[in-house]
């Protein structure tokens, strides 16, 4: 099931649990610009990369006051432990479901030698102040991509 989302939409809502277990819903951050990026695997390459970039740019993030959320089906666990590794000041959030994937349109059929699989397709969203959907980042190549979000809350 995909939602198409376009810019102008209300984000939809949603509660996840973040690396410690704890509740995190996305209208605790009404009022400031939130980062919300969908990512395939913890400790893979690409998103290891994504994340660490994520990280390196918090001061420019949190001086345009906004806050950063990843979004993959790995485990609460999984997400300490990532975090943990390497230094992650922001949240990472456990759709195990991928009930929220399926709710922005990122839980997709992909394809690997051949092989049909459903997973997550790499989406970043810039989601405004009042919970709309600013800015939409779909298939996202990893180099310069965090650039590109920074470079847009400006």
């Amino acid at each position: 099931m995909s939602t198409a989302l376009n810019v102008g939409d209300k984000a939809p809502e949603f509660s996840l649990q973040n690396g410690q277990g704890e509740t995190v819903k996305l209208k605790d951050f009404r009022g400031q610009p939130v980062i919300l990026y969908f990512y395939p695997k913890d400790n893979t390459s690409g998103c290891t990369k994504q994340a660490c970039d994520f990280r390196d740019t918090q001061p420019a993030i949190k001086k345009a006051g906004a806050v950063v959320l990843g979004v993959s089906p790995d485990s609460v666990a999984s997400h300490e432990k990532f975090a943990t590794k390497f230094e992650l000041p922001f949240t990472l959030l456990s759709d195990p479901e991928h009930a929220v994937a399926e709710k922005y349109g990122v839980w997709v059929e992909k394809s690997m030698y051949g092989r049909k699989y459903m997973g997550i397709n790499r989406t970043t969203f810039l989601i405004d102040d009042k919970g709309r959907i600013a800015q939409i980042w779909s298939k996202v190549k990893v180099p310069g991509h965090v650039e590109a979000v920074v470079k847009s809350l400006s």
